[in-house]
């Protein structure tokens, strides 16, 4: 039996974009260990739409640091909105991306750190806004998910719901911050593997010792 790995994390957390290929190559390795699951966290989440100009001078040095740290690459088109805030249309809303998740996840469940991970691209590298429709089309062509079905869904009461229920889950598991992995060995233990970025090698081990552990815990004396 496969055990479940959590994912928790936010179409605009800068971390989780630098954390994309660490999770990528995770969900490629331990397929046959493991059943990943990506939440959304609500990161961003206001009853007035606030501008990117409010978070424009902290994310102008913040971004350097995770392309230092991670290796990762922010593109020019999503830069140009960071320094030039005045001029962006952009209000970061983590809503949609998750409520988009949720109905990827409908049709693809196996494929969920994937599409978190072309969705931080979109965002932080081709400067897409994830809070307008058209950001998410070329993916449905990418996954050959049609598009009139998707759109419904995304502005459906009932994926809005399951977006929220995922913001919820994440306060459950006291994450506070994203990115976050947990491994959920039983409906009451889970295994905190990672609290913000952390290397492949690293993650790499801390699941097999888990995995261990939980082998261990599960071998009739």
């Amino acid at each position: 039996m496969k055990q479940h790995l959590i994912y928790c994390y936010d179409a605009y957390c800068g971390w989780c974009y630098g954390f994309s290929p660490v999770m990528k190559k995770l969900a490629a390795n331990f397929k046959e260990q493991l059943s990943f699951e990506v939440l959304s966290g609500g990161m961003i989440i206001t009853e007035e739409p606030r501008p990117i100009s409010v978070m424009a001078t902290y994310i102008q040095t913040a971004y350097k640091t995770v392309e230092e740290y991670t290796g990762i690459q922010f593109g020019q088109d999503y830069l140009w909105h960071i320094f030039n805030p005045e001029k962006s249309d952009w209000f970061p809303n983590s809503e949609k991306p998750a409520i988009a998740l949720c109905v990827f996840k409908s049709y693809y469940p196996e494929q969920q750190v994937e599409f978190a991970s072309d969705l931080q691209y979109a965002l932080n590298f081709e400067g897409r806004d994830l809070c307008d429709d058209e950001a998410y089309r070329h993916l449905l062509e990418k996954y050959n998910i049609p598009a009139e079905a998707f759109y419904e869904q995304l502005h459906s009461e009932e994926y809005k719901e399951k977006a929220y229920y995922e913001f919820s889950l994440c306060k459950q598991l006291q994450v506070t911050g994203y990115p976050a992995v947990l491994l959920q060995a039983t409906d009451q233990k889970f295994y905190l593997l990672a609290r913000g970025f952390t290397d492949y090698e690293t993650l790499h081990q801390r699941v097999e010792n888990v995995l261990a552990d939980i082998q261990k815990n599960n071998t009739p004396a």
